[in-house]
């Protein structure tokens, strides 16, 4: 039979890379435990109109990228997730989560959008986001960047730069829509076919486009900053003050504009320079009219994710990467005969806290205990336990040094509780 094999852009994440997924999850729980946020867990199967809806007909997600297909057992239009905020704010909505206030949360989980696999842009992808719902003050904002700027700082990574920029409110952008169609109208030979389709369904997203031929005249569009009233300046500055306050470096970008329809006010990326074309590591922003646009009651809200792949590069570039787990020892079992009393000690230490892998029989049988010891070598285990013959007769252990010049001591297992913290202590 034909040999399968994973669908393309659909990666098999193995050890030891799954190692640092898990260091980043772990840092990232920490992270925003300390920021009390909350996680929460949506269905990676949404109906399609969520994002239709939620995200805008004119977007390249809603229009190229997303998987939708018919649910064969009742024709429900469904579609895998291709991001989590539409799906975060549904189940705020159903659930009634705000009904005692404004929630903090974050997620972790797989994203699907079918674009051309490449580096740092694959058709599954996880992502990790916060959101913020219920909270209308620029603080919010600020408290969310600055949670990203700790995250940058904690897995060591440097060469992150904020943008910032604000897309004011809806009949504030409907102003600048206006002017922004005319003066692309003056220029409707330097479009390209893209922003000829999105000259009057969607021209906010022609400032976001890459097409080098149409740069200058994109420069020097209309500037939606210029169009923005009081309190959405006021807002903006708000929000600048705060990162100002804690010493945040960023640039306002006239022309960030994000690419869902639900923004409004502050947008912002952490872009770098490292990954090419895919230089966005985090982006979000402030989305309040969202949950009305799923048929909700009005309520603010901002948020952000990130894309584990980019960040993960990033830090491999950095060589600021966490080595796979390494167990504390490794049990070295000189006869097959002795495995239900070894695996009895090894119990009791587990129980205690000790990581201990052990060697166990393969097709080639268990293998001799010199090349155990150099399985034992090459885990990174600090201590080898040896139950030879001997050893299993009298109830004991010989414990060895891997590390430190191979000095090694014999216990009683009776005394299993005071001498098993000694294979934990640090080098």
């Amino acid at each position: 039979m034909d040999r399968l094999t994973a669908v393309k852009g659909m990666n098999d994440v193995l050890p030891p890379d799954s190692a640092t997924v898990e260091w980043l999850e772990h840092t990232v729980r920490c992270l925003m435990s300390r920021y009390a946020y909350r996680n929460i867990r949506t269905p990676i199967v949404e109906r399609t109109p969520l994002f239709v809806r939620g995200l805008g007909e004119v977007t390249d997600i809603v229009e190229k990228e997303m998987y939708c297909f018919e649910d064969r057992l009742n024709g429900d239009a469904l579609t895998l997730r291709p991001e989590a905020t539409a799906g975060v704010v549904r189940a705020a909505l159903e659930h009634n989560l705000l009904y005692d206030g404004p929630k903090r949360l974050y997620y972790i989980g797989p994203m699907f959008r079918h674009e051309r696999p490449q580096k740092g842009r694959y058709r599954q992808f996880d992502q990790i986001g916060a959101e913020a719902l219920g909270f209308s003050g620029a603080e919010i904002d600020a408290e969310l960047i600055l949670m990203a700027t700790a995250l940058w700082e904690e897995i060591g990574l440097s060469d992150v730069r904020l943008e910032l920029n604000s897309l004011g409110q809806p009949a504030e952008r409907l102003a600048h829509r206006q002017a922004l169609i005319s003066y692309l109208e003056q220029h409707a030979s330097l479009l390209d076919e893209d922003a000829r389709r999105r000259l009057y369904t969607n021209p906010l997203r022609i400032l976001d486009s890459k097409n080098p031929q149409m740069q200058a005249m994109v420069e020097a569009a209309p500037q939606l900053l210029e169009y923005l009233g009081a309190e959405s300046l006021a807002h903006f500055n708000s929000l600048r003050n705060i990162l100002d306050a804690n010493g945040i470096i960023y640039r306002i970008n006239p022309r960030l504009v994000r690419g869902m329809d639900y923004y409004n006010l502050t947008v912002f990326e952490f872009v770098t320079d490292r990954l090419g074309s895919q230089g966005t590591v985090c982006a979000g922003g402030r989305y309040d009219y969202l949950f009305e646009q799923l048929g909700g009651k009005s309520a603010p809200a901002v948020g952000w994710a990130l894309g584990v792949d980019r960040v993960l590069e990033l830090a491999r570039a950095s060589s600021q990467l966490a080595s796979g787990p390494v167990p504390h020892a490794y049990a070295i079992v000189g006869q097959s005969g002795d495995l239900p009393s070894v695996l009895k000690t090894l119990q009791q230490l587990r129980h205690l806290g000790v990581q201990v892998q052990m060697a166990a029989s393969s097709v080639e049988g268990m293998g001799s205990m010199k090349s155990q010891f150099k399985r034992a070598d090459a885990s990174g285990a600090r201590f080898a336990l040896i139950f030879g013959p001997d050893e299993v007769a009298a109830d004991q252990l010989t414990i060895k040094s891997l590390r430190e010049g191979g000095a090694q001591t014999l216990h009683t297992l009776a005394d299993l509780p005071q001498w098993a913290a000694t294979l934990q202590s640090p080098v």
